[in-house]
């Protein structure tokens, strides 16, 4: 019945109306490509809605994976943040901190990312630019001074040398005090997405995944309470994917993730349960909030049905949400506020557990003290003010959002059966079949964007003369400092207690045993990150990317 209204509707006073007065568009459709109807009804969700929906804290987790939500507490605000060298951030985080942010989150320097101390000749110009430089123990303690392990939540943006990062991050806990089964927070350790979108690996698919799985086992045993990956959308949308490949490509790297450590003897119930994810929020907010719930529920089916999980907590997709950076404009840079803050309302009206919030000016440089603080306080007032965080999944229902969410889900499968036909993600990413699904979404937006088909304000329309912002750099002089710095820690260390802890990683990883104990070993003997890299790199050799044309 409800469809035969909506017909004689679109015949009659619809149809009367656009003929009468054209539309602003000739075709209406989210960044996905999905068409958006000028109205939605009861019947434009698949029949079977009540058991695909399920209730909040239930299979299949479309309404939250929490009974409670954000009634019981608002979603974790971490801030994402890390520049120069330790002290200076350290400097950010007790701020942040003292400004109400809630976990910490740690951006790391691109040679830290890559595996090479801050003297070696490829970090020249890196050093502290897009995040904090950490070469040692000593770099860690000095980040991590006076935050207390045991009761703040940390999350490190960091791939190819996870597991070092991880085993300082320890260390730094239990010199604090604090049990390695008492820390929280999260490592990215998502390589899958580093080969396809975003570059910052170091070795080939098959050792990286070995790490992987190792730090899965290790954090099962020692670590109960962190989440050993954050399997990232996030850097898969920034390159330019749509909605629908950015829910396809993050849970398809997932599967390969859960499906290496089950083939190297774990238990799925042992290890996923603590699996963490890392979503976009874009700006078609309709779409988004579809796309985080039609990600919840693909992942809970394919836990349940493919990997044959038992314990519910193994289905539950729980995730961070950061605002798109490459919605970002560096001019009229003030309306990136409001921007993010449409960006963050649909992450929390999509369910999201923990947020960032980017700032205004961050398409021109790192934020500035004030411009973090504004990017802080939107999701305070969201939290505080708005009222969404006080109903569970309150656009839950909506005849278009559970149609956008049926699209997405359906959508996104299509791409996952593709990919198991090419033999599964590693597969996919070296025949470049995901990279060039990037691209040509990428190509196609940016196109839109010239022809004005897709208005970006104050960039192609509503454009201004804007005064001049004030934006942060860093200090040149930074990376002599943090070079003198390391050689002194390297002249004070007992050089050959590092070299023998150094020589035990490179003897694990020739053979079979889980890599991080003599990580750990070796970051407390004083090695640095760079020769602990390089280890691994004289076992397991680097990757060399495909390239994609």
């Amino acid at each position: 019945m409800a469809d035969e209204k909506k017909q004689r509707w679109l015949e009659g006073t619809y149809g009367k109306a656009v003929k009468k007065g054209p539309e602003r568009r000739a075709r209406f459709e989210t960044t996905s490509g999905i068409p958006e109807q000028p109205v939605y009804v009861a019947g434009d969700a698949r029949p079977g809605l009540e058991d695909r929906l399920g209730l909040p804290g239930e299979y299949p987790f479309t309404r939250g994976v929490q009974p409670t939500m954000y009634r019981a507490r608002f979603w974790t605000m971490r801030q994402y943040a890390g520049f120069g060298t330790a002290e200076d951030s350290n400097r950010r985080y007790h701020y942040l901190l003292k400004s109400g942010q809630t976990g910490l989150s740690v951006a790391f320097d691109l040679p830290t990312q890559m595996g090479r101390d801050s003297d070696h000749a490829r970090a020249r110009g890196e050093v502290g630019k897009v995040g904090v430089a950490i070469d040692s123990i000593r770099d860690m303690s000095i980040l991590l001074d006076r935050i207390p392990l045991g009761e703040v939540s940390t999350s490190m943006t960091i791939n190819a040398t996870a597991g070092i990062l991880l085993a300082l991050y320890q260390a730094i806990g239990e010199k604090q005090g604090v049990a390695p089964a008492d820390l929280q927070g999260t490592i990215q350790n998502d390589i899958l997405k580093e080969y396809a979108a975003r570059g910052t690996y170091i070795y080939p698919p098959e050792p990286s995944l070995r790490l992987i799985t190792d730090i899965f086992a290790y954090t099962a045993k020692v670590m109960p309470k962190w989440n050993p990956i954050s399997i990232s959308g996030y850097h898969i949308r920034e390159a330019g994917s749509t909605a629908v490949q950015e829910v396809a490509f993050t849970l398809a790297d997932g599967i390969s993730y859960v499906d290496a450590a089950v083939k190297a003897g774990l238990d799925v119930d042992a290890f996923a349960g603590r699996l963490s994810f890392f979503f976009n929020a874009h700006n078609d907010l309709l779409e988004e909030v579809a796309k985080f719930r039609a990600a919840r529920r693909l992942w809970a089916r394919i836990m349940k049905e493919r990997f044959k999980a038992k314990d519910p907590r193994s289905m539950m997709l729980r995730f961070h949400t950061q605002t798109a950076g490459s919605m970002l404009t560096a001019q009229q840079p003030d309306n990136n506020i409001v921007r993010v803050t449409l960006q963050a309302l649909a992450a929390v009206l999509g369910g999201t557990q923990s947020l960032h919030t980017n700032s205004r000016d961050e398409a021109l440089g790192l934020p500035t003290e004030e411009s973090a603080r504004i990017a802080l306080r939107t999701q305070q007032i969201i939290a505080n003010e708005s009222g969404v965080a006080d109903v569970i999944d309150p656009l839950g229902g909506s005849w278009a959002i559970e149609a956008l969410t049926d699209e997405i889900e359906g959508r996104a499968e299509q791409y996952l059966r593709k990919i198991d036909e090419m033999g599964g993600m590693v597969h996919a990413i070296s025949q470049g079949y995901v990279q060039r699904e990037i691209q040509e979404a990428a190509y196609a937006w940016q196109r839109q964007v010239e022809a004005k088909e897709k208005v970006v304000v104050g960039v192609n329309a509503f454009r201004s003369d804007d005064p001049p912002v004030t934006v942060m750099k860093v200090d040149p002089a930074l990376e002599e400092r943090q070079v003198a710095s390391l050689k002194a820690f390297r002249r004070e260390r007992s050089g050959t207690a590092a070299k023998q802890a150094v020589d035990a990683v490179r003897a694990a990883a020739k053979g079979t045993d889980n890599l991080m104990p003599p990580i750990l070993a070796a970051v407390k003997a004083e090695a640095t990150l760079g020769e602990i890299s390089d280890a691994l790199r004289e076992v397991f050799g680097e990757y060399r990317e495909t390239v994609v044309l």
